[in-house]
């Protein structure tokens, strides 16, 4: 009778759940069109594609993963309160109570550090009190990040039209804008697979790289006045930069989620927190999907790069330092992949392996900036 019970409640569930999916894809495609319809004359046929095909793919990921889903609504509608408080002037940004303390682009970005931090703690805090009310805590935290994230990055790319049509761009074209990216990134990644496998213990370890992150971004911000908004330099003004950057960034999330799991592992077999962690074996099946999700798109990113290389210095590649350390990181996740599939390698090497990846990564991200000097040095400290 129970199963009975079950199956028709799910049954009925479905209908349900068909027309809040066509609700959420409707409300996208009316956004989109809002968008062109307000913004088109801003934006080029590149530009409007990208646009018109992230319905469907937008839509699709939140047919997937609800909470995703949730994710995109609360943060559009945020958005769309900044844009509708501003009123086409920035200036009301300190006038106005919701834009100065919640809704501007510097203030949601804010919050979003605040609360990466507090789920940091949270998570900390449930692994080793074994207190699943904090872990809750944490995991809820970490949403709530990333929606201030995502309200942050599209309120900022409408601010940066209110400066100037001239100056108007997709936020994701320095060095402070793209720890933001990999902030949320990241945190979706891990809060994907938290889901995945049902278990919060591995969030004390993935916010550590995440408060790092944001400990990055704060010093930059506050030392560097790089949280204000900059017009694109010649170099970075190309429709390539809005697929190549994300798609390189959903791989850094990927590899420094593998890392901080590489490091969890490593504790655990040496009897360190073993009894709150997840099992070896789980452990290393999420650092495993991560490595592969990751340099899936890094692979799609590095392509992406040498054609936008071909269209704007006339080469697919030229040994920038830029472009050598993003093939070493690539050549050795492949040599990682390799490794574990053809020779079922398993272990503390692989674990060990994730770990120096992420300084590998690190340095072919930060380090290339701050050291060496190329093609790329737009994005210098």
């Amino acid at each position: 009778m129970s199963e009975l019970a079950s199956s028709q409640s799910v049954g009925s569930a479905l209908p349900v759940r068909r027309l809040i999916d066509g609700l959420f894809v409707l409300a996208l495609a009316i956004g989109a069109g809002f968008a062109l319809q307000r913004f088109g004359t801003y934006m080029d046929l590149y530009e409007k594609s990208f646009l018109v095909l992230a319905v469907p793919l937008f839509g699709w990921l939140g047919w997937q993963w609800r909470g995703l889903r949730n994710l995109q609504i609360a943060a559009g509608l945020s958005a769309l309160a900044a844009i509708a408080l501003y009123q086409n002037d920035l200036a009301r940004a300190e006038q106005v109570f919701l834009l100065k303390y919640f809704l501007s682009s510097q203030t949601a970005i804010m919050w979003m550090s605040a609360f990466i931090f507090f789920a940091t703690g949270a998570y900390w805090l449930g692994l080793i009190a074994r207190a699943p009310f904090a872990e809750r805590t944490g995991s809820a935290a970490t949403w709530i990040a990333c929606g201030a994230a995502l309200t942050g990055m599209l309120v900022r790319w409408y601010e940066s039209y209110l400066i100037g049509a001239d100056v108007g761009h997709i936020p994701i074209s320095n060095l402070y804008e793209v720890f933001v990216l990999f902030v949320m990134i990241t945190a979706l990644l891990y809060l994907r697979y938290e889901q995945r496998y049902a278990t919060r213990r591995l969030g004390a370890f993935v916010m550590l790289v995440e408060s790092a992150a944001v400990g990055f971004l704060l010093w930059y911000a506050f030392s560097r006045d790089a949280h204000e908004i900059q017009p694109l330099i010649p170099a970075l003004q190309s429709y390539w930069m809005k697929i190549h950057v994300p798609a390189n960034f959903i791989g850094y999330g990927a590899f420094s989620l593998a890392a901080m799991i590489g490091v969890a592992w490593l504790l655990a077999d040496r009897g360190i927190l073993a009894s709150r962690l997840p099992s070896l074996e789980l452990m290393d099946d999420v650092m495993y999907r991560a490595i592969a999700v990751g340099f899936a798109f890094f692979t799609v990113a590095t392509i992406l790069g040498a054609l936008w290389a071909a269209e704007a210095w006339g080469t697919y590649w030229q040994w920038d330092p830029k472009e050598t350390w993003a093939l070493i990181v690539w050549l050795n996740y492949a040599a990682w992949l390799h490794i574990r599939l053809t020779k079922g390698l398993r272990g503390a090497v692989l674990a060990w392996w994730a770990v120096i990846g992420l300084l590998v990564t690190t340095f072919a991200f930060l380090g290339v900036n701050m050291f060496l000097s190329g093609l790329h040095s737009y994005g210098s400290l």
